[in-house]
């Protein structure tokens, strides 16, 4: 038995114990590109770091629009906890990114788009009015 399987047993009954179901994250955002990377560099020479779209999400409702956790969280349909994983993985990533003079795609996760029509008809990121 190699030893990932081993964590997934119970001390005392040695049955086997189901992870938990991941939920969807709503995602009212797609990102505009899927794709950032520095300029003059061919991308197949540079490292690339996958910002999944909830983490993408995450940086957008915190950094961007500016709403605290608590309000985020309830949009994306997670905890509290989990969305500050969730955000402190998305800058982290975008930190890597940025030192590294790395590429950053923006694709995959465990989400749900959910657009919001009345600000958001194309359902992408627009600049905030000044």
């Amino acid at each position: 038995m190699d030893w990932h399987c081993v964590s997934l047993f119970r001390e005392r009954t040695n049955r086997p114990v189901m992870p938990r179901r991941k939920r969807c994250r709503r995602v009212r955002c797609t990102p505009p590109v899927t794709v950032y990377k520095p300029a003059g560099i061919p991308a197949r020479e540079l490292e690339e770091i996958l910002l999944t779209v909830d983490e993408f999400e995450a940086i957008r409702l915190a950094d961007f629009e500016g709403l605290d956790q608590r309000e985020a969280s309830e949009m994306m349909d997670v905890s509290q906890p989990t969305f500050n994983r969730i955000l402190a993985s998305a800058r982290n990533k975008i930190a890597a990114a940025l030192v590294r003079g790395a590429a950053l795609r923006m694709e995959g996760g465990h989400y749900v788009v959910e657009p919001i029509e009345e600000q958001d008809p194309d359902n992408t990121v627009q600049e905030p009015s000044m």
